[in-house]
């Protein structure tokens, strides 16, 4: 075969930087931030929204301004939330329902409009849709609408022609002029509403993988959260992946640059860039820090050594269950070693429940730990017999069945992908070793 030639290989990298920046950024425009980068989208607009569509069910429209990838859900509990750039808070409910409002509003909207009748047609939206918000007069609430104003700034719905959309958090409410524009406010929302009959619904069909089935789910999972678990499957779309997973790696390298590392747990795709994540582990701040040295510590603690172990038995182990009270221990001393030497936030010392809370929710949406509750990732209840699937002799265990019979719902389960973080690693030899599956005794590492 010969080598490919100096056009083909600048061509593939072109093509490869415009699916990488829509994967991280699916909305794009001429004259914000990646604008450089927009011209590739343009030019490779027909193969870009060819792949996407054959390999992610996902659409992608290109106009002169901007490009809009429509990605799909993947269920209940698995969307990647908004954040307000200045904190890192999540969006509150209400936040979200500002953002909804505004579009509604601005969908329709004259080129041009001032700050306060934007609010003011906003408020009437409300109205009519029956929803009820707080009085904007209140300092909290301001700032809740400035940071709705904020995204869609952001986004490019809006350009602060004079003044900016913070003056309505202001004491006394400034005034700002704001062009509009609508093409990208109607481009924004990406799930059917018009089919949908509430929220949970929406939710549901934009999750939906259409003819593509588990080929097309298991792929969205793959490219849209840091790591697979078998236990995050169906038997038919573990089934898929078992048969596929080296031909899907060698796509994912071509197309995104991503590298598949596949142990017996799940499969990971590494981006070795680090460009393609809205979440790092090693990260700064505090919160990540003490999510490292949390889940180091509990790897440490519960990893199994007995040679009788199920890992080791022929049974494969999705995640253990952490003792109930060993995490308030562990951070305890945490703190105790590390917060006031690498200067932790006052805040979080302070309030230890809220501190725990925000380091579980991080290592959770790592897919490092989850809540121990029998509920799959899309929201429904696991069907009879799915936590144990035989698959070539050998079983899987989902994280219900890791946890004993005499748990309670809402402990947490480490899952397998966090032994990655393990500070010291032991190599045990293979056994039984098929080449189809790469099956390895060791959790990933």
């Amino acid at each position: 075969m010969p080598l490919p030639s100096a056009h083909d290989v600048a061509l593939a990298a072109e093509r490869r930087a415009a699916a990488r920046l829509l994967l991280a950024h699916p909305l794009v425009t001429s004259s914000g931030p990646h604008s450089d980068t927009f011209p590739l989208i343009r030019r490779h607009a027909d193969w870009l929204a060819q792949r996407f569509q054959q390999v992610f069910g996902y659409r992608l429209l290109v106009e002169a301004s901007y490009a809009r990838l429509f990605k799909a859900g993947l269920g209940p509990g698995s969307g990647h939330r908004l954040e307000r750039p200045s904190t890192g808070t999540p969006f509150s409910p209400r936040t979200y329902a500002y953002l909804a409002l505004a579009l509604s509003v601005l969908v329709t909207a004259p080129e041009q409009l001032l700050l306060s009748q934007l609010v003011a047609d906003l408020r009437a939206a409300a109205v009519d849709a029956g929803v009820e918000i707080a009085d904007t007069g209140r300092q909290a609430e301001r700032r809740t609408l400035a940071a709705a104003l904020r995204q869609l700034v952001d986004w490019g719905v809006l350009v602060e022609t004079e003044g900016h959309v913070g003056a309505v958090a202001e004491e006394r409410s400034g005034e700002a002029l704001l062009t509009v524009d609508r093409e990208i406010a109607r481009a924004v929302v990406a799930g059917p509403l018009a089919r949908s009959r509430d929220g949970a619904d929406l939710v549901r069909r934009a999750a939906d993988p259409g003819f593509g089935g588990p080929r097309t789910y298991v792929r969205r999972r793959l490219v849209e959260t840091p790591v697979v678990h078998l236990d995050d499957l169906t038997d038919a779309e573990r089934e898929w992946l078992r048969t596929r997973q080296r031909r899907e790696a060698q796509a994912f390298s071509e197309l995104l640059g991503l590298e598949a590392e596949i142990r017996a747990e799940g499969v990971a795709l590494i981006d070795t860039d680090d460009e393609l994540t809205d979440l790092r582990l090693p990260g700064t701040g505090t919160v990540a820090q003490a999510a490292l040295l949390l889940v180091e510590r509990l790897v440490d603690r519960l990893r199994p050594e007995d040679p009788g172990h199920p890992a080791i038995g022929g049974q494969l182990v999705i995640g253990v269950p952490v003792p109930d009270g060993l995490l308030p221990g562990l951070l305890d001393d945490l703190i105790e070693e590390y917060g006031r030497r690498a200067n932790w936030q006052r805040g979080h010392l302070e309030d230890r429940d809220g501190f725990l809370a925000a380091v579980l929710d991080l290592l959770g949406r790592m897919r490092l730990m989850a809540s121990a509750g029998p509920v799959r990732a899309d929201g429904h209840g696991l069907p009879e017999g799915y936590g144990q699937t035989v698959t070539e002799g050998r079983s899987v265990t989902d994280v219900s069945q890791a946890r004993g019979q005499d748990r309670v719902d809402g402990g947490w389960i480490l899952l397998a992908a966090a032994a990655r973080y393990a500070t010291t690693v032991a190599v045990r030899p293979r056994i039984d070793r098929s080449p189809a599956d790469d099956v390895f005794e060791e959790p990933p590492r």
